[in-house]
Formats: C-alpha cells, sequence, structure tokens
C-alpha cells in the first residue's frame, strides 16, 4: 500500500448519496465512478482517476453527499480532512472564495434539475465576506472602465527646496472620483490594482500623464523646470520593458530624463538585485530613483549599502517625532548619513512652520507635506 493512503477494492463503496461529508479524497491511483438516482433509475455522472479530487463539493459547504462513489478497480485514495479545506478556504482571496461558492451553488442547483428533486435549489445566503469580494469585483471592473476612459486624475503635490522656499519639484498621486461612490481612497484602488495586472497599465497611464504635464510646465516657462516623482509597483518593477517605455515617453516629448524622478517604496527593496538593476538601468540614461517611505517598518540600512539611491524620503512617522528631543537627534542623524551618501532627502508630512525650521536647522534639503501644499490639479499649479 502506498504511505499514508486508504486500500478500496474494485466494486467497494467509497461513500454513498445522502451520507455525511466526513471528509474528500485524492485519487492515488485507479478509477472511481460516480453515480446519483435520476428519476428512481441509477444514472453515472463521471468516471474520476489519478490526480482528481473525490467528495470535495459536500465537504465545501457541509452537505449530505449529493451522489455515490464506487471504486471500478483496485485504488488508493488519501483522506483530507474537512478542516483541511476550511482552513484553506478561510485563508482564500475573498475573490476567490465568492467565485467558488458561486460555481458550488450553480452545481447544486444543476444536480437538483438533474435528478429531478426539484427545479433550483434555494440560494445560501450571502455571508459578508462574500458581499465585500463581490464588491471588489464591481469596484475592479469599474477601475479598468476609468482607466479606458481617462477618468483617473493625476494630481501633483509640491516638494520644497527648504533653503530657497522655492517649489523644485511635485509627487504625482493618483485619484479617482467616483460617480456614485464620490472619491474612492487611493488606498482601496491602487490595493485592488495591484492585486491584479491592473496596476501595470495604471502605472503607464500615470508614467504618460507626468510626461505631459512636464510639457505644460514648460511651455508655460517654469525654469528650472521642476521635476515630478512617480511611484513604481512591484508589478511595474517586474517588467523588463519599464525603463525602455518611460524613455520613449520623455524622448516623444522631446524631455530630460533627469526631470522625472522614479520612487521605490522601502518594503520593495529586501530584493536586492531586482532593484539594483533597476537603478543601474535608470542611471545609464539619466533618470534619477528615489527610496520612499523610509523608516515605516521595514528599515535597514543594508540596502543603503549596495542600492546607490539619489533621494531618500523620510516617512511623516519621524516628523511628528520632531517635538521631542530624541525625535530631533534621531532626524538629524538621518541627515547626516543621507549627506555621507551623498542623497538629498525629503522630509514627507511637514505639517507646521516648527516642523520646517527644524528640518532647516538639521540641513534638510526638502520639505512636503500640507505646510507646503496638498495635492493639486495641473490648472491649479499652472494659475500659481
Amino acid at each position: 500500500m502506498q504511505p499514508y493512503s486508504e486500500l478500496f477494492k474494485a466494486g467497494e463503496l467509497v461513500f454513498a448519496e445522502g451520507d455525511a461529508p466526513t471528509c474528500a479524497y485524492l485519487i492515488e491511483s485507479g478509477r472511481i465512478e460516480i453515480s446519483t438516482t435520476q428519476l428512481g433509475e441509477p444514472r453515472v455522472l463521471a468516471q474520476l482517476g489519478p490526480g482528481m479530487l473525490l467528495g470535495e463539493m459536500a465537504v465545501l459547504d457541509d452537505s449530505t453527499r449529493t451522489a455515490t462513489a464506487r471504486a471500478l478497480s483496485d485504488c488508493h485514495l488519501i483522506a483530507i480532512d474537512r478542516a483541511q479545506f476550511a482552513e484553506r478556504l478561510a485563508a482564500a482571496d475573498p475573490v476567490v472564495r465568492a467565485l467558488l461558492m458561486s460555481q458550488l451553488s450553480r452545481y447544486r442547483s444543476a444536480l437538483a434539475r438533474l435528478t429531478g428533486e426539484g427545479d433550483v435549489e434555494p440560494a445560501l445566503p450571502v455571508q459578508p465576506d462574500e458581499a465585500h469580494a463581490l464588491d471588489k469585483i464591481r469596484l475592479e471592473s469599474e477601475l479598468r472602465g476609468a482607466l479606458e476612459r481617462k477618468e483617473l486624475e493625476v494630481r501633483l503635490q509640491p516638494i520644497e527646496e527648504i533653503v530657497s522656499g522655492r517649489i523644485a519639484g511635485y509627487e504625482a498621486l493618483v485619484r479617482w472620483q467616483h460617480p456614485e461612490r464620490g472619491a474612492v481612497s487611493p488606498a482601496e484602488f491602487i490595493r485592488l490594482a495591484e492585486e491584479t495586472s491592473l496596476i501595470v497599465p495604471i502605472g503607464d497611464y500615470v508614467l504618460a500623464r507626468v510626461c505631459d504635464m512636464l510639457v505644460e510646465l514648460r511651455k508655460r516657462g517654469h525654469k528650472p523646470l521642476p521635476f515630478i516623482a512617480a511611484n513604481l509597483s512591484g508589478r511595474q518593477i517586474d517588467d523588463p520593458g519599464l525603463v525602455a517605455r518611460i524613455l520613449d515617453l520623455l524622448r516623444a516629448r522631446d524631455l530630460p530624463p533627469d526631470r522625472l524622478k522614479l520612487e521605490v517604496t522601502e518594503s520593495l527593496v529586501m530584493d536586492h538585485a531586482r532593484i539594483g538593476d533597476l537603478i543601474a538601468h535608470c542611471h545609464s540614461v539619466g533618470m534619477p530613483v528615489a527610496l520612499d517611505d523610509f523608516g515605516t517598518g521595514y528599515s535597514n540600512l543594508g540596502p543603503l549599502l549596495t542600492l546607490n539611491f539619489d533621494q531618500i524620503k523620510l516617512d511623516g512617522s519621524f516628523i511628528k517625532a520632531l517635538d521631542r528631543p530624541r525625535g530631533v537627534a534621531l532626524v538629524g542623524v538621518i541627515v547626516g548619513m543621507a549627506r555621507a551618501l551623498d542623497c538629498d532627502l525629503v522630509a514627507e508630512g511637514v505639517e507646521t512652520r516648527e516642523q520646517r525650521e527644524i528640518l532647516h536647522r538639521l540641513g534638510c534639503r526638502y520639505a512636503q507635506g500640507w505646510l507646503v501644499g496638498k495635492p493639486l490639479s495641473l490648472d491649479d499649479v499652472l494659475a500659481h
């Protein structure tokens, strides 16, 4: 006998219609016949072979067996406990779980019609997590439509050079005004896009829009031309054609590569080789790369030893701590570290004049936050 498997002899019953769903099985060897009773007559539904699951439907929704399974030949079956299914189902993506339960409901209805037990089985009540999953599916579809119709808005949050007080650049932030829901949180729709391949076309859309904005700023006589920073997702970084596509966008508009700054969040830099290749590629064409959200919980000085970032963006939690001596001391150390690494430092989340003054005294080069300015439309930027 194969290890951990149970032997069923040819002709032996595995389970019968109406039995309780104690477990499912994985067929290791042999063949199983699945049958049911239709209008009082037996009917074969399927034959299953090695590598296939058996009896999982009843286990998934805790229903009595709706068919009979019998060994056609000697079979080795591995029992899968209900708890194993329940644990994996609970840990599954809510969207996948909702789709699975929808398919299961349709299977039950089709089987009921086949056996003559009824036209349609009553639908199971929608659980809260299933409703959330269906809402995600709906929102994803609407997000795709918004992208196709170019309804996503790219706003610019100003970044100030502290010493001169001038606006040196901007960070591009994408926003979505849903026709019914109103403003959808970026955390919600960006996370949804990152769960799918949708983040790549959204990223391309933002990069193209940023390049168009730089052209408009140049037309309006902004000299020197400010830089605009755009965030990259992990899926974008995985795309080997990313930098080439960005260069095509810049060349088509006759823009210098150093006016577009790419930002990589700290959570992505643990893959040193991947980020190192990106930085080297960008530097070879004159495009700067920034480390975003430094200090958000993944802080590790190791990446700064091997990854040649041009800029470090300090998370706003450090700026909030400037009201305490230890906070001032720590930010001062980070400013010194950035200077030693020949990196510019941008302080994010600057909200008060006192914070800006402390940063000035410590030698931080750039400030970003509501004190400097909220995210603006391009029209508002041009108007000011």
